[in-house]
């Protein structure tokens, strides 16, 4: 009953800080706004029943949804295959309300791969083989649900956004992340990145935790792309994270 709870009580953030955002606006040089916990509620609804439950050791908390990652499938760094064949999960995703031609929403039919989310759960599945064993200490959270694009295609990541937008947005998002570790509540906040560490620190400066943060698994970084695994592990090691399976 204890797990079942948790886990409704993060489907419950979820549908608060997606009807705060939705309330919000965005000017130049966003043209396009998607918000996954709309269109893709099905399948990032099932991910947090079957993997949010209980209390965890770590949150790794990443920054914002990629296009082809939660923007396709609604699951935290969700590239395609890995939340199909290692998450064993789908779910009906259907469009956002302005969508851009360069930035097609497909689904669990979207062939490409996303870098980040393929390098994240590729990971977790090479560590800790069956999702249980990782979900059963750790929980992969996004601070930001939404994904922001220029005319151009061009994604906007939140810390670009003007001073006057960007303040209720991390209101929202500061709110439902303390929500969050009040439902897992972690020991350990680990940021996946320079900003998502950054916003833990400001939002969950009360909360207990301690923070620390790992290299992002972006192809754009340079580092990531010399063993972003090797790099991530002897971060979580440094922080006091047992990186093997029980």
């Amino acid at each position: 009953m204890a797990a079942a709870g948790a886990a409704d009580s993060l489907s419950k953030v979820a549908r608060r800080l997606c009807r705060r955002v939705e309330r919000l606006s965005f000017g130049a040089p966003v043209t396009h706004v998607y918000n996954p916990l709309v269109y893709a509620w099905t399948p990032h609804q099932r991910y947090l029943e079957r993997y949010g439950a209980g209390h965890k050791e770590v949150l790794m908390l990443g920054m914002n949804p990629g296009p082809l990652g939660m923007a396709q499938t609604g699951v935290p760094f969700g590239e395609v295959a890995a939340v199909r064949d290692w998450l064993a999960l789908e779910g009906r995703v259907g469009k956002p309300a302005r969508e851009h031609p360069k930035r097609p929403i497909l689904g669990f039919a979207c062939e490409r791969s996303e870098v980040s989310g393929a390098r994240l759960w590729g990971w977790a599945s090479r560590r800790f083989g069956a999702p249980r064993r990782f979900f059963r200490r750790f929980f992969v959270y996004n601070y930001c649900p939404l994904v922001f694009m220029q005319e151009s295609g061009r994604n906007v990541t939140p810390d670009k956004l003007k001073a006057r937008e960007r303040a209720p947005l991390v209101e929202a998002c500061d709110a439902a992340l303390r929500e969050v570790v009040a439902v897992v509540r972690p020991r350990l906040v680990v940021g996946i990145g320079v900003y998502a560490e950054q916003s833990a620190r400001r939002a969950l400066a009360d909360s207990g935790a301690a923070f620390g943060r790992i290299l992002h698994p972006s192809p754009a970084s340079p580092l990531a792309n010399r063993g972003w695994e090797e790099r991530a592990e002897q971060g979580l090691r440094e922080l006091g994270v047992r990186v093997v399976s029980d």
